[in-house]
């Protein structure tokens, strides 16, 4: 593959709901472009861009690929997405790398919930887009009414640009409406050109006198005040196809190339440069090479693989760059053109396109190429907030060898995943977008690292305090051949406001413990309060005082000492009606209006205080106090209530006391873990 200019580049990300076609798409693409031979199907599981396994048992992307395709001297450069909401930190990496977006709508089944949701993720990134109303051939395809609902849903703003020649199994072409001979083809020509040429005359004040005085623009005047509206987000156009039949493929690929965005036609990064100072990256400019890497995967033969896309100058293979975000040299090797899962090698890749590299030392995703001297570091790519996480544990010993180190290369590859260690119950917890995601990732596991795992709802980390206070003593006193053990210590314990934590102090008067043992009585004190009466958690917000005690000048001893006070605390604590304490989540989900009665009413029987209410242009977002322990499975609940409309974000809030009906049952559950 050459290698092209920067104003010969056009970066695309393919976005919609799972199934509209996006994969079929980008195949019929790279098939119009002669880069492939044969049509994949995502069926049979041999299309370019879903190739692991996991996407073939799936027949559905979970992952995004990139397919480079060549047409008339533009390189089109298709990013290829999932459409299932569990995998949309892919669709982020790939919308950093993009300067449009295609939003494909299958005219069978209209505008589906994936669309919607990654149309307002690339409407709130400042993207501009177009739309492919696909699958033309289809039984009960119907494009006219398909684009009616986009512009009801997404406004007036979506024109449509072709529009089809026949319908369904009669589908034989498209008809441009930028071209005004074409106008006998089809009865609603004339219509649908005239919404065309006024959204192309309001892009421009020039235009849009041109248009006021003669009525009508030039097919000239026409592409230049589209290719305006579309850059800076007034007009979406709608085009249609068959990706299956290779009708209307040429002529999406013609307007991509004359009308899509190249990176020149963007606006400056803003990034940081060596000093912390602000500075303007633009492919414009001919400073230091500067290249932002937006996904990391392991590929079984090549190792572990890179894809960047160069933002300033050019980047070329066999050569030394700087990560500026670990502040490590890294050595070039060959830079790849890559195709699904094939890499073609080219020498070098211009600003603004899109490449991979193998074998890296210290860059994952989201890292900044560029020189140690300009030491420019990109914004971070924020990645959705994980909502749903499990328990992992290793299915054998073997496993829990590799867990640990395979977990890190996981989340290089998917940085929309988290690993964290719960200390409290002392499990290793993944989290992610959803159940299909944390299952995707369990089988990646499997599969790429050779670890086997087992997936469990996790424990709530509950802990325990006290509501009264209370004296507690304990003597331990054993007698052996030789010296004896001895120690005895009065405490008190007395509840502390939320927050506290566990607090020691001492008030012994007249040496009936010598100073000596008061770190050994601490030390006994706080092994002691790890471990609660009730649920086996941790005690918190409680004040414990020595105030008295007695030893034997022989038989004491620091752990005498450490022994009596822990069980001295034991004691108290079952005396000081204890209660347990559950964590309580600050939660903010967002639905469909239509919705918002139906999540009230489920919030409410999770045992959820609801905050507030605020709409928000159509949606209502709700903000809600509720316990981890009803909200574990709540994306899977979100989704199921709301088809998939609704969404969350989570963050813990606070800790308060278990109502009673509950305690008991907590209390037999750590009992029978105490069992096993």
């Amino acid at each position: 593959m050459k290698v092209y200019e920067t104003d010969a580049i056009r970066n695309v990300v393919l976005l919609s709901h799972s199934g509209a076609g996006k994969t079929s798409l980008a195949e019929a693409m790279l098939l119009a472009t002669g880069a492939i031979t044969r049509l994949g199907n995502t069926a049979e599981g041999n299309t370019t861009c879903d190739y692991e396994p996991e996407e073939i048992d799936r027949t559905s992307s979970i992952q995004l690929a990139i397919a480079p395709c060549e047409w008339h001297d533009v390189k089109l450069n298709v990013i290829d997405t999932p459409g299932y909401a569990d995998f949309a930190g892919d669709v982020t990496s790939a919308m950093a790398a993009a300067e449009c977006g295609l939003a494909v709508v299958s005219a069978v089944d209209g505008i589906e919930v994936g669309t919607e949701l990654t149309w307002n993720h690339a409407q709130e990134a400042a993207l501009p887009r177009f739309l492919l109303v696909n699958k033309l051939d289809r039984d009960n395809a119907d494009f006219f009414q398909t684009l009616d609902s986009i512009r009801e849903r997404f406004g007036n703003r979506c024109v449509a640009l072709t529009i089809p020649e026949g319908a369904q199994s009669g589908l034989t072409g498209v008809i441009n409406l930028i071209d005004p001979s074409n106008a006998d083809k089809h009865p609603r020509f004339g219509e649908l050109r005239e919404q065309l040429v006024e959204a192309a005359a309001e892009a421009e004040d020039a235009l849009t006198e041109k248009y006021l005085e003669e009525g009508d623009l030039t097919e000239t005047q026409l592409v230049q005040g589209l290719k305006t509206g579309i850059a800076n987000g007034t007009i979406f156009p709608i085009l249609a196809s068959s990706a299956t039949q290779q009708v209307g493929i040429q002529e999406l690929m013609d307007t991509l190339a004359q009308l899509g965005p190249s990176p020149i036609d963007v606006s400056p990064t803003m990034a940081q440069d060596a000093s912390g100072g602000e500075v303007a990256v633009s492919v414009k400019d001919q400073g230091p090479v500067v290249a932002l890497v937006f996904k990391t995967t392991a590929d079984p033969y090549v190792g572990k693989l890179s894809y960047f896309k160069v933002l300033r100058n050019t980047l070329s293979s066999d050569s030394h760059v700087w990560n500026s975000n670990k502040e490590q040299q890294e050595r070039l090797g060959q830079l790849f053109a890559p195709r699904g899962k094939t890499q073609e090698p080219v020498p070098s890749l211009s600003a603004g396109d899109i490449g991979a590299v193998a074998k890296l030392q210290h860059t994952g995703t989201g890292d900044t190429i560029t020189t140690k001297d300009a030491g420019i570091q990109l914004p971070a790519i924020e990645f959705p907030a994980p909502v749903y996480s499990v328990a992992l544990s290793p299915k054998t010993k073997a496993d829990m060898d590799k867990m640990g180190t395979s977990l890190v290369r996981l989340i290089e590859e998917d940085p929309s995943l988290h690993v964290t260690r719960e200390q409290a119950t002392g499990e290793t917890m993944l989290s992610g977008l959803g159940e299909a995601h944390i299952g995707v990732a369990a089988k990646r596991l499997k599969r790429k690292f050779g670890v086997d795992v087992l997936i469990d709802i996790p424990q709530v980390p509950y802990r325990e305090t006290i509501t009264t206070k209370i004296n507690a003593e304990y003597k331990h006193k054993k007698q052996t051949g030789g010296h004896g053990q001895y120690g005895h210590v009065f405490l008190e314990l007395e509840p502390l406001p939320s927050g506290s934590g566990i607090k020691f102090d001492v008030r012994v008067v007249g040496g009936t413990v010598p100073k000596e043992y008061f770190p050994a009585v601490e030390k006994g004190v706080k092994e002691a309060s790890q471990h609660g009466v009730l649920s086996g958690r941790q005690v918190v917000d409680v004040k414990i005082t020595l105030y008295d005690g007695s030893y034997h000048p022989v038989d004491s001893s620091g752990m005498a000492f450490q022994l009596a006070a822990s069980q001295a605390l034991r004691n108290g604590l079952q005396q000081a009606r204890p209660v347990i304490l559950e964590p309580v989540m600050h939660v903010k989900v967002t639905v469909p209006d239509a919705y918002t009665g139906d999540i009230m009413g489920d919030l409410n029987g999770k045992r959820a205080r609801v905050q507030g209410m605020t709409p928000d242009n159509g949606a209502t977002i709700i903000e809600a106090q509720a316990p981890l322990s009803e909200m574990q499975r709540y994306a899977t609940d979100l989704r199921s209530m709301t088809q998939g409309r609704g969404y969350y974000t989570m963050e813990f809030s606070h800790y308060e006391e278990l109502p009673q009906h509950l305690t008991q049952k907590v209390t037999q559950e750590a009992h029978q873990r105490e069992q096993v």
